[in-house]
C-alpha cells in the first residue's frame, strides 16, 4: 500500500525516485519506476507517469502531463500545458557515438516544446528543433524540423496537414481564415504561419 507523505505539497510513488536537488512544483504526481533526476525542475500540477525519467537540468512548466515510457533528456524544454503521449521519444545528440562519447552540457542540441503543444504517442522529435504553441504531433510521426503554432504534423517525416484550435479541433480555413467548430476561437494564417484573432 501506497503511503501518501502530507509533509510535501507533491506526491511521488514509493517506487520511484528523486534525487536532490530538485524542485517539484505543488500537486504534481510521480507515479510508478520513474525517476528524477538532480537540478531539475518540474512545475506545479504535472502528471508524470509510470517508467519515465526526467534528466538533470530539465524544465518542465505546469500541468504538463507526461505519460508512461518517456524519457526527457537534459537540453529539453517544456513549457506548460505540454502533452507527451506514451512511449514517445526526445533525442538530444544529433551525432551520437557508443565510442565518442558526447555527454556534456555543450554537446546536447535544444529542443524547446512551447506552451500547449501535444505529441503523440511513439513520436520521435529529433533534437535542436522547437515544436510552437499548440502544435500538435501525431502518434509515430518523426519531426525533424521546427513545427508552427497551431501546426498538425504527421508522417516520417511529419510533414504540417492541417491546424488544431488551442482545444484540439482540426481547423477549416476558408480566405485564410477559421473558426473552431467547438470552442468558437478564431484564427488567421499567412504562409504557415497561424494566429489566434479571438
Amino acid at each position: 500500500m501506497t503511503v501518501i507523505d502530507r509533509t510535501k505539497p507533491y506526491f511521488v510513488h514509493e517506487s520511484s525516485y528523486v534525487d536532490e536537488p530538485s524542485e517539484i512544483g505543488e500537486g504534481t504526481k510521480i507515479w510508478h519506476f520513474s525517476h528524477v533526476m538532480a537540478n531539475s525542475r518540474i512545475g506545479q500540477k504535472c502528471s508524470i507517469g509510470q517508467n519515465v525519467v526526467i534528466s538533470s537540468n530539465v524544465t518542465i512548466g505546469n500541468n504538463v502531463k507526461i505519460q508512461n515510457n518517456v524519457s526527457v533528456y537534459e537540453g529539453v524544454v517544456l513549457e506548460d500545458d505540454v502533452f507527451c503521449g506514451p512511449s514517445m521519444v526526445f533525442t538530444n545528440v544529433t551525432t551520437p557515438r557508443s565510442g565518442t562519447p558526447r555527454n556534456t552540457s555543450a554537446d546536447y542540441a535544444e529542443t524547446l516544446v512551447k506552451r500547449g503543444a501535444s505529441i503523440g504517442a511513439n513520436a520521435t522529435i529529433v533534437c535542436g528543433h522547437t515544436l510552437g504553441e499548440f502544435a500538435f504531433v501525431g502518434a509515430g510521426s518523426v519531426v525533424t524540423k521546427d513545427v508552427p503554432a497551431y501546426a498538425m504534423v504527421y508522417g516520417n517525416p511529419a510533414r504540417i496537414r492541417g491546424y488544431a484550435c488551442e482545444c484540439g479541433v482540426k481547423l477549416t480555413f476558408a480566405d485564410d481564415r477559421a473558426v473552431c467548430s467547438e470552442c468558437g476561437r478564431e484564427y488567421e494564417k499567412s504562409g504557415e504561419t497561424v494566429r489566434r484573432s479571438k
